[in-house]
């Protein structure tokens, strides 16, 4: 599910905003943001693939997503999210 082009034409407003900012901010590998609140924006699945979790534990690395984008999802019910360091 990962995908590691620019984001796909019909990204809603807020998963484009999210992809943006994690894009930015953590410059990964491979990124996904999913609206899986029917497009209302009130949960989202990110999954993220960066070097700079390498290292990192596992709830650093999930603190590292939610601190980059805690402005967006402030009025969110959830986020889920999913990280890996890449392989190369």
């Amino acid at each position: 599910m990962l995908q590691t082009s620019p984001p796909a034409l019909g990204l809603t407003e807020g998963e484009q905003e999210i992809y943006n900012i994690l894009k930015e901010k953590l410059t990964p590998a491979k990124l996904n943001v999913k609206d899986i609140s029917g497009g209302c924006g009130a949960m989202y699945a990110v999954e993220v693939s960066s070097a700079a979790f390498k290292g990192q534990t596992l709830v650093k690395q999930h603190r590292m997503v939610v601190a980059a984008i805690e402005k967006e999802i402030k009025a969110a019910h959830g986020i889920q999210v999913k990280t890996e360091v890449p392989d190369n």
